[in-house]
């Protein structure tokens, strides 16, 4: 795997939706590549303060009850 397939990837393999051997080979790479892995750290870093800051504004339990059922009839 090379830093530009890392790149591409980064944020799936964040967000745990990278499965198998691409996730494996993620896993290599940043052991390697020390550019990669200060990349990957800066963007859960970053992930992490988004969520902290965006977590009291919260959609309230009525609005995400309507997304959901809009989202459920969508499908």
């Amino acid at each position: 795997m090379l830093c530009d397939d890392v790149k591409r990837v980064v944020y799936f393999f964040l967000d745990g939706s990278l499965a198998g051997d691409r996730k494996h080979d993620v896993e290599l790479h940043l052991r390697k590549c020390s550019d990669c892995e200060i990349r990957v750290v800066v963007q859960q870093r970053l992930r992490t303060f988004v969520r902290a800051r965006l977590a009291p504004l919260a959609a309230p339990d009525h609005l995400r009850a309507r997304l959901a059922a809009a989202i459920r009839s969508a499908e």
